[in-house]
């Protein structure tokens, strides 16, 4: 595990298709394999590549974790420096109802991260590892090496959104000690973690 470097981005965008669909391949669900990793992934490598560190086999990074440290310092970046790039690829349809349009909507809304933070934990993170390289404990890793950048930067914590039906995620998240936090709804479940937590 190392920093992430500019000339991994291509790899790490293929990670974010590979898992993309509720831990399952994304590839091919929508118009362009770019727009999921431009809604979850490109954003944080652009605003906050000190907090992305990535799995290398020696061959290509393999997995990653991405965060920001300050959600609502985040999304004022997001706004500023990554949505008029992004805006002009996938143009906004409303109201939004195919699942494509759902997604492009929600990378027009930055502010939408804001219903899941707080005081106690206002950084927040995505993480994804290619199947070949999950259960052999790096997942572990690379939040450990995440909660210490975010705990020599003064965070006191860190959560994440997940798909209320990517069982195998969320018992991962418990496994390290993440607990339940509200959602906004049904379909998410929301964790959070102290980053003074040994994991």
């Amino acid at each position: 595990m190392r920093p992430y470097r500019p000339g991994d981005r291509q790899d790490l965008y293929e990670v974010c298709v590979r898992t993309g669909d509720g831990g399952a391949d994304a590839t091919g669900l929508f118009t362009t394999d770019d727009l999921l990793p431009d809604v979850f992934l490109g954003p944080y490598l652009a605003i906050e590549p000190g907090l992305a560190f990535v799995v290398d086999t020696g061959e290509r990074a393999s997995g990653y974790v991405v965060a920001a440290a300050d959600t609502e310092r985040f999304v004022a970046e997001h706004r500023r420096r990554w949505l008029p790039r992004f805006a002009a690829t996938y143009p906004l349809t409303e109201p939004a109802t195919t699942p494509e349009e759902r997604l492009v909507l929600l990378g027009h809304r930055p502010e939408a991260m804001l219903a899941l933070a707080s005081d106690r934990y206002p950084a927040h993170l995505h993480i994804d590892l290619l199947p070949d390289v999950q259960g052999r404990g790096l997942g572990r890793a690379l939040i450990r090496l995440l909660l210490g950048a975010l705990r020599a930067r003064g965070v006191p914590g860190v959560h994440l959104g997940v798909g209320a039906r990517n069982t195998a995620a969320i018992a991962f998240y418990e496994r390290l000690g993440f607990a339940t936090l509200p959602a906004p709804d049904d379909a998410t479940v929301v964790l959070g973690l102290s980053t003074s937590t040994q994991v």
